[in-house]
């Protein structure tokens, strides 16, 4: 069973799916929505870059096939879903289970759906779902150093466990599981 057709590693909770949300498996026919969602991540580095909206474009393009298959040949567990409202694509997530944690390998949201406390819903579920059950497990997620997100993954837990130049790889982990760790 290839990553892209496995069982999920992780579903919305109840209160998410009352409100019409909803993660389904990514298919080729989401390209040019994932490209829109890739392209509003970069929005903010490339204000600033003097090129023309066709330069922008040809950039984005590029970076997003580059990423695209960089994921697929390199993360083969990675389980690529789309996160929808009502029907409609609004985001990406993509995670990849690992033995002790669940690795987010990329979560994005089209800018009109971010604010809402979406992301932090989500977040706070993946936490529940890596940090329940035996031991618990963590989340582990690498960060631009220049994202805005940064402060909103400290604001929800996660540490700087490791700095990777442009990238601080992060990670959250359940309190009982940071507390045996310390011992």
């Amino acid at each position: 069973m290839t990553a892209l057709h496995a069982p999920p590693v992780f579903s919305l909770p109840a209160a998410l799916l009352s409100q019409g949300y909803r993660l389904r498996p990514e298919t080729d026919a989401d390209i040019p929505f994932l490209m829109q969602v890739y392209a509003s991540t970069r929005a903010y580095e490339l204000e600033s870059v003097p090129w023309s909206d066709a330069q922008k474009q040809a950039f984005i393009a590029h970076q997003f096939n580059a990423q695209r298959h960089h994921y697929r040949t390199s993360i083969p567990a990675c389980v690529f879903q789309v996160i929808e409202h009502q029907g409609a694509g609004i985001g990406r997530l993509y995670l990849e289970p690992r033995e002790t944690m669940i690795y987010i390998v990329d979560i994005a949201l089209l800018p009109e759906h971010c604010g809402r406390g979406l992301g932090t819903a989500i977040l706070r579920a993946l936490q529940a779902t890596a940090g329940g059950g035996g031991g618990g497990g963590g989340v582990n997620i690498m960060v631009e150093k220049l994202n805005p997100a940064l402060r909103f993954y400290q604001r929800l837990g996660f540490t700087d466990v490791a700095d990777h130049d442009v990238y601080l790889e992060m990670e959250w982990m359940p309190r009982s599981r940071r507390t045996s760790l310390d011992n």
